[in-house]
């Protein structure tokens, strides 16, 4: 019993010191400054959306390193992808969400907030943020979700993930955007794995 009780301890021990290991890479990598930076530069930041590559998408005014704009992934949404390739097809009511963003947001001031609880950039560099219209109250992120123009993305936790998920649930049984003629297999891959292995029900 002793010696298991050891062999526990000594487990634990090995995994604290690479814990701390792993924190002091990161932290030597900048990623934490970086977080910090980003809150302090973005937090609330009111810009103008220059161009709108995808629904769920937009470039603002702001400098982000060596660029002259910052790129905005759009948290807790997933808008159909479009082609930006001539042999390929647009996902089922992409080119709608891209044309929304586009002609509500392009060249308009916007508001920009950050998750309170969660990392501030994606795998591919874009700042994660919920956007507000006209520095006003009303959301990008839920409007496009009222508009049945975007999924709720499930992939991950955010603060307004239930609140997302029922504004999906409402556009969905309304038929609104997407959800008018929608089927399985025109939807994101990882939304088609989730209803497959009973994550979402429904569609």
């Amino acid at each position: 019993m002793l010696r298991m009780l050891r062999a526990i301890l000594r487990s634990r021990i090995v995994m604290a010191g690479l814990m701390l290991i792993a924190l002091a890479i990161l932290d030597h990598c900048g990623v934490f400054r970086r977080v910090e930076n980003d809150r302090s530069k973005y937090g609330n930041a009111v810009a103008i959306v220059t161009h709108v590559p995808d629904g769920d998408t937009l470039d603002i005014d702001i400098p982000d390193g060596d660029r002259n704009f910052t790129r905005i992934r759009l948290w807790g949404v997933d808008c159909p992808e479009i082609s930006h390739q001539p042999d390929q097809i647009d996902e089922w009511f992409g080119r709608e969400a891209a044309d929304f963003v586009q002609e509500h947001l392009d060249g308009r001031r916007i508001r920009v907030a950050l998750d309170p609880n969660r990392k501030t950039r994606g795998k591919y560099g874009r700042l994660l943020a919920y956007v507000y219209l006209d520095d006003g109250d009303e959301m990008l992120n839920e409007v496009l979700l009222q508009e049945g123009l975007a999924y709720a993305d499930r992939r991950f936790d955010h603060i307004f993930k239930l609140r997302f998920r029922d504004l999906e649930a409402r556009a969905s049984k309304a038929g609104r955007g997407l959800w008018d003629g929608v089927t399985i297999d025109r939807m994101p891959a990882w939304r088609q794995r989730m209803l497959n292995a009973g994550v979402i029900r429904g569609r």
